[in-house]
């Protein structure tokens, strides 16, 4: 079957540009076809083997260039994605990172997590996960030490659990996993999340390095605590975990706990955040150290936040709550924010609090989370550490 790309978008195909929008196509058809497609340019020209398929990003991704997609291709893609991991399999104080990061690996619509001797999948469509028998096969040609795996659906569906065990050994439960020689609480199979979110593996380094010995870190929608173990690890003072989640209190707890560091010595509060910046203000409390990384989106009762409105404001709220020089660090992994427009957002936020700050160090993806140069928005993670002075 050929699919026809607008004269438009031929030339960002043929460059080597992976995602499909519905305006690429000069007809886009009414049912996706649940195998792999061949694009051509407007003279009937190939331009890329893919395949279309409805997700949150669009709705197709061209995977080989040279050719057609058969398992000998998939195992080919999977063999360069592990051989790119190679200084992490050699890591003993590390054992979760990425397998495969889609269309940075060369398969937009499907990532793979690695948690020990375990691996998560994320399905982004249908008609990827059609195809699941054929890529599970060439997997596991190219992966054999990994003993069993969990599958994740990130695509609207009523018929399929949100996770569900695919092959293999039962993993444990928690799957104890370790990041710069801390150890994490996993969860395989309990709905989309797993307990860490292992992009941000370069900034719980720094945090583990010591860039917060001695002082106060309060950890902003701290979910399961991992900055704030992480800090801990690296000889903090004492952290604060704030989160609205209920289950935040215990499974930051277990996180304390697997490292054997005292719970009591630390504060975990289920609050909205922006409620806890007014109680801070009311209590005099300040901080050495405030990490924000909020999602990208979010609600509650009182209010909708999202990063591209709101993110100024809670820079705003940290500033007024931080120590003269201290350390703010700020992350999103909002994908329509570029690097620059984000900057610009905490620097208007820092101007109109008329603090004098200077920005110490950025991270963006760490090398697991492998990136398409012709695809710059999959580069989502931003964080920066701002030295704030009064």
């Amino acid at each position: 079957m050929n699919i026809i790309v607008t004269k438009k978008s031929e030339k960002k195909f043929k460059g080597g540009y992976p995602l499909i929008q519905k305006e690429d196509l000069f007809d886009v058809p009414q049912s996706f076809s649940q195998e792999w497609v061949k694009f051509v340019d407007s003279k009937g020209q190939f331009i890329a083997t893919g395949y279309l398929g409805e997700q949150n990003k669009g709705i197709g991704w061209l995977v080989n260039w040279q050719g057609s997609v058969d398992s000998l291709f998939l195992e080919g893609l999977f063999i360069n994605a592990k051989g790119h991991r190679m200084v992490f399999e050699q890591d003993d104080s590390t054992s979760a990172y990425r397998l495969f990061n889609g269309e940075g690996d060369g398969l937009g619509g499907l990532i793979i997590d690695r948690y020990d001797d375990f691996a998560v999948f994320s399905w982004y469509n249908e008609t990827l996960y059609c195809m699941k028998e054929e890529i599970i096969q060439a997997f596991r040609v190219s992966f054999p030490e990994i003993k069993g795996a969990y599958e994740k659906i990130r695509f609207a569906t009523k018929s399929l659990p949100e996770s569900q065990k695919l092959f293999g050994l039962d993993a444990p439960v928690p799957l104890l996993v370790y990041e710069n020689g801390v150890a994490y609480a996993t969860y395989l199979n309990d709905g989309l999340m797993t307990g860490i979110f292992l992009d941000q593996k370069e900034v719980r380094g720094r945090l583990v390095e010591g860039v917060a010995a001695g002082k106060t870190v309060l950890n902003m929608f701290s979910y399961t605590g991992a900055f704030s173990v992480a800090s801990a690890m690296g000889g903090s003072s004492t952290t604060t975990s704030v989160d609205l989640a209920k289950r935040s209190l215990p499974k930051t707890k277990e996180q304390f706990d697997m490292n054997h560091l005292a719970v009591e010595d630390q504060k975990i509060i289920v609050m909205d955040v922006f409620e806890y910046f007014k109680y801070a203000v009311r209590k005099q409390l300040s901080y050495d150290v405030i990490i924000l990384d909020p999602p990208s989106f979010a609600r509650n009762k009182k209010k909708v936040f999202s990063v591209a409105k709101n993110y100024g404001d809670l820079v705003k709220d940290s500033v007024t709550i931080l120590k003269d020089r201290g350390l703010l660090i700020a992350s999103t992994n909002a994908a329509n924010i570029s690097l620059e427009k984000y900057k610009k957002m905490i620097v208007d936020a820092l101007e109109e609090k008329q603090v004098r700050y200077q920005f110490k160090e950025t991270y963006q993806l760490p090398s697991d989370f492998k990136t398409n140069k012709h695809f710059e928005e999959g580069n989502y993670l931003k964080v920066f550490f701002i030295e704030i002075k009064k």
